[in-house]
């Protein structure tokens, strides 16, 4: 069934040239998820005329830790002309691209099987590194140059959808950001026609609080000017739960690929949720883990490692739902306070406090139950969180639904990678 696959090594050249001259200042690094990322290596002291230069068009990769990563990083340059990267890395070309186009190429080095495949081919210890040979003797479709154009141009749709719904996210996040800003760091909420009528200028409903005179009471707890009338409470007066979760027994080897979803750090970013790699327990695994159930309106927040601190609410999409040990759930009493205490715990000010507390008194990134329910918080007077609950959840409702839209599309790109085995079946079936 396969007469018309062909090895990867018989389409490709590898390139190896060199930043000599020092032209090139452009450092790339790979990814895990095959994406060309800005390089964050420590090269103070490095020989930079050792990197190889990377042209748009053409691919780097990394065959070391394949087995242990279960993936193999490669990538095809595409947005910047020209770049270097370690020397560590092969880089290839394609010898001829009206044989094989080299974005259809890297299409199939997106799909699950072909990472699956490199890790079966992957030797050389407990990291598991795949020869280049063996790299090479992997075969693929190869349709004719007009049906890979034609399924290059479906897939690019998709993806092009996906990145502008992506931008359009962050547009949202940004404006959300923005708002808070504005009305609970420079203290310019709309003034309610309650507190004009209080000030006795009617006239300045709608008005912004602080520049248009609105009174202001120095608060000790805090070391700062906030609103009269806006109280300092220790976060857990303020909340129903305050408390992490756990790892079922057996780890990572006891996940399902659906079920109750177990949210985990990587899941969590501030204003956004990762479900890229959600992991899903069974209904008897969750039963054991009643106690750190998920609901609607959650805030969740990372309490350990490189990514301590981070902190978003839950979609509605991934309920049912329990968090690990690494992810705190916070409840508010009070719903309508729910999106100022996650922009407020995002907030630069408060991260950095939240930041000071992890780094103090431990070798370790961490953040206690203790620690969050004494963390202090001014709040606002009801009526102002309740119309920026509006406006936040206006927002992000439309920010979900676009997350549900590229996850959608994700699916359907799965889709459409795995029609590449099937295009040349209905090839060898017309021969036929």
């Amino acid at each position: 069934m396969q007469s018309n696959y062909r090895r990867i090594g018989d389409y490709i050249d590898l390139v190896d040239e060199r930043n000599k001259d020092l032209s090139i200042d452009l450092l790339l690094g790979l990814s895990i998820s095959k994406e060309f990322i800005p390089s964050v290596a420590n090269i103070v002291g490095t020989n930079m005329a050792n990197y190889k230069i990377i042209r748009k068009g053409q691919f780097a990769c990394s065959i070391m830790q394949v087995r242990r990563d279960k993936k193999i990083p490669v990538a095809l340059l595409e947005d910047h002309e020209i770049g270097i990267i370690s020397q560590a890395y092969p880089i290839f070309k394609i010898k001829d691209e009206s044989e094989l186009l080299p974005q259809y190429l890297m299409m199939w080095f997106s799909r699950p099987e072909f990472d699956r495949e490199a890790c079966f081919y992957a030797v050389g210890g407990v990291r598991g590194s795949l020869e280049w040979e063996d790299f090479c003797n992997m075969k693929l479709p190869v349709p004719s140059i007009e049906k890979q154009r034609e399924m290059v141009a479906e897939y690019n749709t998709v993806v092009n959808r996906i990145k502008l719904s992506e931008q359009l996210n962050q547009k949202l996040e940004e404006t959300a950001q923005a708002i808070y800003r504005r009305w609970f760091v420079e203290f310019e909420f709309p003034i309610s026609k309650e507190q004009a009528a209080e000030m006795g200028k009617l006239e300045l409903e709608g008005k912004p609080y602080k520049s248009s005179g609105g009174k202001m009471a120095w608060n000790e707890e805090l070391g700062m000017e906030v609103p009269e009338g806006w109280i300092v409470y220790n976060l857990g007066d303020k909340c129903s739960k305050i408390g992490s979760g756990s790892t079922p027994r057996g780890g990572r080897e006891s996940y399902r690929e659906s079920g109750i979803s177990l949210i985990r750090s990587m899941n969590i970013h501030d204003y956004n949720f990762e479900a890229k790699e959600l992991a899903f327990i069974s209904s008897k695994q969750a039963a054991k883990l009643k106690n750190v159930e998920v609901l609607e309106n959650d805030i969740l927040f990372n309490i350990t490692g490189a990514s301590v601190a981070r902190c978003t609410k839950v979609p509605t999409n991934v309920l049912p739902a329990r968090v690990n040990q690494h992810v705190a759930i916070i409840r508010t009493r009070d719903l309508c306070y729910s999106n100022y205490l996650m922009s407020t715990l995002c907030s630069e000010e408060n991260k950095r406090r939240l930041i000071g507390i992890s780094d103090s008194g431990s070798t370790r990134e961490a953040i206690t139950k203790d620690d969050l329910e004494k963390f202090k918080i001014p709040f606002p007077d009801k009526t102002v969180c309740i119309d920026f609950d509006n406006i936040f959840n206006s927002l992000f409702k439309h920010r979900e639904s676009l997350t549900n839209e590229s996850q959608a599309l994700s699916i359907f790109n799965m889709l459409l990678l795995s029609k590449m085995t099937k295009a040349e079946l209905e090839k060898e079936r017309e021969v036929i």
